[in-house]
């Protein structure tokens, strides 16, 4: 676990460690979620980027006609 100081203008410095594993880069957006006390900080992505994830997919259907909505 990483840890950071909150600055006087209550900003963060992401460590360079992060910013490398993530491939974050400047000026990119990055949604705060807030649930039960935590803080998330989820980066948002290009929608380029998520092309071809689905690839291996299987198309085949398992379930009965019926069952689909």
């Amino acid at each position: 676990m990483v840890e950071v100081v909150l600055s006087q203008k209550y900003q963060i410095v992401i460590p360079k460690q992060i910013r490398k594993r993530l491939a974050l880069k400047t000026g990119q957006r990055i949604e705060l979620l807030i649930k039960e006390g935590l803080i998330t900080l989820v980066p948002e992505r290009p929608l380029k980027e998520f092309r071809g994830f689905l690839g291996k997919m299987r198309v085949t259907a398992s379930r009965d006609h019926s069952e689909r909505i």
